[in-house]
């Protein structure tokens, strides 16, 4: 399973421990990765996803998973969020 998050596509990054004597090793900072629980209003479906928890804050901040993948753009979310926008976008083009 790989440690990136399902929305905004937050990975893992690269650099060094510095000692005090100034010797560099190298480190991996890893995401904040939390399994979560998502409900979509519009589908009416629960959906489980491994999320950072700055995403996390973001979903809660715009107003749900629907407002979040409708206002996000394609290139910045997973494939899975993709899949996920395009059926909310369909299901309210269909309601409208």
């Amino acid at each position: 399973m790989s440690r990136v998050c399902e929305l905004t596509g937050k990975g893992v990054q690269t650099g060094n421990n510095v000692s005090h004597a100034n010797n560099k090793t190298k480190r991996r900072f890893l995401p904040n990765l939390c399994s979560v629980t998502l409900i979509s209003d519009v589908l009416g479906q629960r959906f489980s996803l491994r999320v950072s928890a700055a995403a996390l804050r973001t979903v809660e901040h715009r107003g749900g998973l629907d407002a979040f993948l409708l206002k996000a753009s394609e290139n910045e979310l997973s494939m899975r969020a993709r899949l996920l926008r395009r059926q909310i976008a369909k299901k309210t083009a269909e309601a409208a």
